[in-house]
């Protein structure tokens, strides 16, 4: 595997486009790129990438439908979506489509950056200024049991209240215990789902059904 990493970019805007390959390049061997999505779909059956970057606004098939198709037909290769839109709807069903990681246009170059190393590594990333909006909406589903979790009980119930934009003192209130103990259920957390923070952890836990 290439160490750092091979990207394909698919960005109808070629400002946008040219500016994310300026981004990412000096972290990143830039693949492919293209500007509508059954280009991009071509380039990336093509390239195999590590990672696909994909905006949601595509001409001729858009950012959902091309997810769905990578996610599909080339599981090894990750989806970050890189958009303006913040609208609820459009964000879980990049999400059902398989996207790895969701990131706003308006980010940091920064958070783009981790977005894409974080996925490439087999996480997930949930850009923070929307993350707690459609955790929320995920968390008030009834309850789900998985045989597969590697979670305990207690640490479902906090990812749960974590997905319900909960502080780690809220949690402890919530749970009757301590902050301490709360801060050690979330480092367990991270490790067992491979989080970075507790965002992705929970991003992570709703797409396996854990929570």
């Amino acid at each position: 595997m290439n160490a750092r990493g091979r990207i394909v970019i698919v960005e109808d805007h070629a400002l946008t486009r040219a500016g994310l390959k300026t981004a990412l390049e000096p972290s990143f061997d830039i693949a492919g790129e293209a500007a509508d999505g059954m280009s991009g779909y071509d380039v990336i059956v093509r390239e195999k990438p590590d990672v696909a970057v994909i905006d949601l606004g595509l001409p001729g098939i858009d950012g959902i439908e091309l997810t769905h198709r990578v996610r599909s037909e080339l599981p090894e290769t990750h989806v970050v979506i890189v958009t303006m839109v913040d609208v609820e709807d459009e964000v879980i069903a990049a999400l059902a489509a398989g996207a790895d990681a969701y990131v706003l246009k308006s980010a940091e170059t920064s958070a783009i950056i981790d977005a894409v190393r974080i996925t490439r590594e087999g996480g997930a990333y949930f850009d923070p200024r929307i993350a707690h909006v459609v955790l929320s909406r995920f968390s008030k589903r009834a309850p789900v049991s998985s045989g597969d979790s590697p979670l305990t009980p207690r640490e479902i119930e906090v990812l749960r209240l974590i997905s319900d934009g909960r502080a780690n003192t809220e949690i402890a209130e919530e749970l009757h215990i301590g902050l301490g103990t709360v801060k050690g259920h979330i480092r367990d957390i991270l490790e067992k789902l491979s989080a970075a923070d507790r965002t992705q952890a929970a991003v992570v836990a709703l797409r396996k059904g854990y929570i």
